[in-house]
This record gives structure tokens, C-alpha cells and sequence, in this order.
């Protein structure tokens, strides 16, 4: 296997699990729309956010993350998700002063995603394997 393979299978790989998070956090707004109202009201500071809205910022999150997952408009999805969880990264800044308080250690897993997404965004005319766009 050659370098250009090998470099897009790993950017794939990389796609393919911010992608895995990113669809749960999607899937989330519709199931559990009272779950996305209080992260939003802990982490945002937008209290009331009524079940329409957590409906509709799910469907334009779904949206954006399945043109994630696919290539398509590499720019501006992935940049949109690279904006997406640097906000969720940030807004988490309580978290990260008490490591070991209740759950918070978990949360400096969001610094790794982090960093693979902005991989990805950087290397986006090199992340060719399974996309429906081959360039940007």
C-alpha cells in the first residue's frame, strides 16, 4: 500500500469517529430534546430552548454531519465542525479546572477530537477514501 493510501484510509478513520460522536450528539436533539436544553443552558447560557428548536438545530447538525461523513462541500463542513466542537470545547472550560470532580475527566476527551478534526480540516484535499466529492 502506498503513502496517499495509506494517509487516506487514516483520514477516514479520523472522518469516521468524529463522525461516530458527532451523530450521537445529532441523534441526542431528537430523542432526548430535554438533555440538549440543559447542555445548552449549562454550557451555551440559551436557557428555554423549546423542543421545536432542539428539533431544528438537530436537523441542520444532521445535515452537516452527514456532509461531513460523505465529503461533500469539505470546506464548509468540516469547518462547521471544527466550529462545532471548539464551541462545545471551550464552553466546557469549568470543567477542565476540577479534573477529578464527578465526570469531569471525561471531558478532556473532547481536546483529541479536537485535534483530529482540525487534522482533517487541514488535510481535506488529501481525505479521498469513501467521499462523494474528491475535491474541494
Amino acid at each position: 500500500m502506498n503513502n496517499v493510501k495509506k494517509l487516506e484510509l487514516s483520514l477516514f478513520s479520523l472522518r469516521l469517529g468524529v463522525f461516530v460522536v458527532m451523530i450521537m450528539w445529532t441523534i441526542d436533539k431528537f430523542l432526548n430534546p430535554g438533555h440538549a436544553a440543559a447542555v445548552f443552558d449549562r454550557f451555551y447560557l440559551i436557557s428555554s430552548l423549546s423542543v421545536e428548536l432542539a428539533y431544528g438545530i438537530g436537523f441542520i447538525q444532521l445535515l452537516v454531519v452527514l456532509g461531513f461523513l460523505f465529503g461533500i462541500y469539505k470546506k464548509w463542513t468540516y469547518g462547521a465542525i471544527l466550529f462545532m466542537h471548539a464551541v462545545s470545547t471551550f464552553s466546557s472550560w469549568e470543567m477542565y479546572l476540577d479534573p477529578w470532580g464527578p465526570r469531569n475527566l471525561l471531558f478532556f476527551a473532547a481536546w483529541p477530537m479536537l485535534a483530529a478534526i482540525f487534522s482533517l480540516y487541514m488535510m481535506r484535499d488529501q481525505d479521498n477514501f469513501l467521499t462523494l466529492k474528491k475535491s474541494n
